[in-house]
């Protein structure tokens, strides 16, 4: 199936999360949902690692959208009220994206947190500001791999 790119960057500056819509249109089961988050979170995870090295830039925001994508799984796995927000709104904020981790953390662990946190400093500093080196990237890399298993873990 094709997507016209205008459609697609359309969606993409107004914060659409398309694995949401789809997922409501199509009247997906949280699981099915959770899933489909979980597949983007590898993918990210997987080009996140390959870049590292070569452009640390470009690391740091695949990282940080592997995490995102594990904290959208986490909060449907968990049926977190910030995941039904989000599908309401047909996005995640930041800030809905924040109490998810928060909330999820009480259920799981406050590592959580802390690991988003660190998704959040790859984030900013990594990608928007470019302030940090492929060492740097490379020791944050296991914080986003442990948050990405957790939430494979609680999706079983």
């Amino acid at each position: 199936m094709e997507i016209p790119l205008f459609l697609l960057e359309k969606a993409r500056r107004q914060g659409l999360d398309l694995v949401d819509l789809i997922s409501k249109a199509l009247s997906l089961d949280p699981n099915s949902r959770t899933a489909a988050h979980l597949e983007l979170a590898e993918r990210f995870l997987n080009e996140g690692r390959e870049l590292v090295e070569k452009d640390p830039v470009q690391a740091s925001e695949k990282l940080y959208k592997a995490a995102v994508e594990a904290v959208k799984a986490l909060a449907t796995a968990l049926g977190l009220g910030e995941a039904e927000r989000a599908g309401e709104y047909g996005r995640w904020t930041a800030q809905l994206l924040f109490q998810a981790v928060d909330s999820a953390s009480r259920v799981v662990g406050e590592e959580v947190r802390l690991w988003w946190r660190v998704a959040w400093v790859l984030h900013v500093e990594g990608f928007h500001e470019a302030r940090l080196s492929s060492q740097q990237v490379s020791r944050d890399l296991p914080y986003i791999e442990k948050l990405v298993n957790l939430a494979k873990q609680v999706k079983k």
